[in-house]
């Protein structure tokens, strides 16, 4: 093999800024996106568990959807599809007047699409419920907006905590995709000091270690928090 290794490559500048530069990016992308998506995610989940059927109608729509449809087209619809259908002023302004609209592109369109399956998940940590708890609370006056904010959300998301934990790791490893709308972020940055050093292992090494690092930390904070949440005698969504 006549490949030539030099892992020093990885503290030169400036290649060392580029990864801490794109792995921060990528952080920052993560974190955003999924703040779309618990969101918007509870407030479709929600939906799909009342009784009216135009709201769960339309919660189904949305995951049937946004669930159906590959992320990178979806990243593509948003970027070069959604502006030109739109208002002449409105397109105008995503395109060239939104500062930085590759990244914003990005955290929109990967946080509606994980909304999909948080909505998903948070049906099914108040479908876990018994039913007897949301009649006892409006047995007791709880108004139906009272029952999901104090008794099956809080219950339901305690439920679910391993199943979210996955759904962001997702968020996280998708955001790799923002490459492909020219974000510089961990990926893309990997991909970069390649072809200006030509050394392909030690930056994907690299950032192979930082992506396992952020799996296996959020990993374990959830696995705090659902030992301190577990309520006793059930048993959490997607728990192992």
């Amino acid at each position: 093999m006549n490949y030539h290794w030099d892992w020093g490559v990885l503290f030169r500048s400036p290649y060392f800024v580029w990864i801490l530069s794109g792995f921060g990016l990528t952080c920052l992308i993560s974190v955003l996106a999924w703040g779309i998506a618990l969101v918007v995610g509870s407030v479709v989940g929600v939906c799909r568990t009342l009784e009216n059927r135009a709201a769960r109608a339309m919660g189904t729509m949305y995951v049937e959807l946004f669930r159906n449809i590959p992320l990178l087209v979806q990243l593509f619809l948003w970027f070069y599809v959604v502006p030109e259908v739109l208002p002449i002023a409105w397109g105008r302004y995503l395109t060239r007047g939104l500062p930085y609209a590759p990244f914003w592109t990005t955290v929109v369109g990967l946080g509606l699409y994980t909304a999909a399956r948080v909505a998903e998940q948070v049906r099914s940590g108040i479908g876990a419920i018994p039913r007897g708890q949301r009649e006892a609370a409006l047995a007791v006056g709880f108004s139906l907006p009272q029952v999901y904010r104090y008794v099956l959300l809080p219950v339901g998301y305690r439920t679910i905590i391993p199943s979210l934990t996955s759904d962001f790791l997702g968020v996280f490893k998708n955001s790799s995709l923002a490459l492909t709308l020219g974000v510089l972020e961990l990926t893309a940055t990997t991909r970069q000091i390649e072809d200006y050093t030509f050394q392909a292992f030690e930056p994907f090494t690299a950032a192979t270690v930082l992506y396992a690092l952020v799996t296996f930390t959020a990993m374990g904070v959830m696995r705090v928090l659902e030992g301190r949440g577990r309520i006793a005698g059930t048993l959490a969504i997607g728990g192992r």
